[in-house]
């Protein structure tokens, strides 16, 4: 009897607003058989230090995240710091 555990992305999307969700996928394993999958969700704003992501969603940011959507980002937060 081998039990194995993985952790994998298994999903990443990119909002409007250039935040970026990602969901990773634990699975424990028994020789080949799936036993358990449990899932853990993140989000990123952008411009949001990347240090210790996994690297296919630091590419993901690396793309999405243009100095004009973090620009954007930063002012939409601003003003709706402001109207509060």
């Amino acid at each position: 009897m081998s039990l194995t555990k993985t952790t994998t992305v298994d999903q990443i999307t990119v909002t409007e607003n250039g935040i970026v969700l990602y969901r990773e996928a634990t699975r424990i394993m028994e020789d080949g058989n799936e036993l358990s999958k449990t899932y853990h969700r993140t989000s990123l704003t952008p411009g949001q230090n990347l240090t210790g992501q996994p690297a296919n969603v630091v590419a993901i940011c690396n793309a999405a995240w243009t100095q004009e959507v973090i620009d954007a980002y930063n002012a939409q937060i601003a003003a709706q710091e402001g109207a509060a």
